[in-house]
């Protein structure tokens, strides 16, 4: 039992990492309708109680079964590493011109749902899929706006961490050492070349030389998502490392021996370093600008201090042997 993705020859060497925003807003959404999500973003419901509170979701709920297909064409896999929001939802956009195809994968999300395809609500994304998709997208982006889009540098920071981590995993033991370590329900089969996420029910899928798309996700916790039917590009969602502390207060004062070797700034510019992040995460972070945090950022490389490393468009920063060791190391 389970879904099982199967790799040919080809898919060895087509796997990727994505980070979707429009993903990341999917799953919040979900958030605010699984209580059994919430426990790590407990603050974070805090501070988007009152913008959630304007908003009416119960349209996106009502594609969001607990066991079940949710709308592939509102949630099209990215085509690159890091796609803007705007760029996916010009994808979702698209959908709404094919009202059959919309029709239909509308329908097969509220048949997991008892009651759906009866409701008002129901009836009337599938009288018009076309409004229905635009609609949709008009709510999604409104949610993108209130509930992610501020916390955003935050939430970014924490996936490309991880698929920093994970891509080294994949480089040093191969697909066996990354497979293993992304969730507790994923079984990889070096003999077969095949990959089985734990499920009830039984679903195959030939990866045809498209390889796997690998999504870190700060809102998925505590399971793992493994979807999109031919011709979509084969997809798995898992939860990003580090979940627990992404929304933590700031760590507090630099030790004070460390800032006094360091001076206070540039001590709680690498204390902050706990995971991968880049100049604009760690201003957001720490509240100061991104010049100021660049400055101190290239003095502390200069003192062999950080390692930068390119992900897409962003350059991360990580501490060395010798930071970890001043940071975790000296008393306040």
């Amino acid at each position: 039992m389970g879904n099982h993705f199967r790799f040919g020859p080809a898919d060895l060497l087509r796997c990727r990492f994505g980070i979707s925003p429009r993903w990341e807003t999917q799953e919040a959404v979900r958030v605010l309708m699984r209580p059994d999500r919430q426990a790590y973003h407990l603050p974070w419901l805090s501070r988007i109680r009152a913008a959630a509170a304007g908003l009416d979701l119960r349209p996106l709920w009502l594609l969001m079964p607990r066991r079940g297909h949710h709308p592939d064409l509102l949630s099209p896999p990215p085509t690159g590493p890091s796609p803007s929001f705007e760029e996916e939802m010009a994808r979702v956009r698209a959908a709404a011109g094919d009202p059959e195809e919309a029709r239909e994968d509308l329908r097969r999300s509220l048949a997991c749902t008892p009651g759906a395809l009866e409701s008002a609500a129901g009836r009337r994304m599938l009288a018009d899929p076309g409004r229905a998709v635009a609609e949709l997208a008009d709510l999604t982006e409104a949610a993108w706006r209130a509930l992610v889009a501020p916390h955003w540098p935050r939430l970014r920071a924490l996936l490309e961490a991880d698929v920093l981590f994970h891509s080294r995993r994949l480089a040093a033991g191969g697909l066996e050492a990354l497979f293993d370590g992304l969730h507790p329900d994923l079984r990889w089969d070096g003999g077969t070349n095949t990959l089985t996420v734990e499920r009830p029910a039984h679903h195959d899928r030939e990866l045809g030389g498209q390889g796997l798309l690998l999504m870190p996700s700060a809102f998925v916790w505590p399971e793992v998502v493994g979807g999109y039917d031919p011709p979509w590009q084969p997809t798995l969602v898992y939860p990003a490392r580090g979940i627990g502390a992404l929304w933590a207060a700031s760590d507090g004062p630099a030790p004070s021996a460390l800032a006094g070797l360091l001076g206070r700034a540039r001590a709680e510019v690498l204390c902050a370093l706990h995971e991968p992040a880049s100049t604009t995460a760690l201003a957001h972070r720490l509240g100061l600008a991104p010049s100021t945090v660049s400055a101190h950022l290239k003095a502390l490389r200069a003192a062999g201090l950080l390692i930068p490393s390119r992900h897409g468009h962003q350059v991360l920063y990580e501490r060395t042997p010798l930071a970890i060791a001043l940071a975790t190391g000296c008393a306040p």
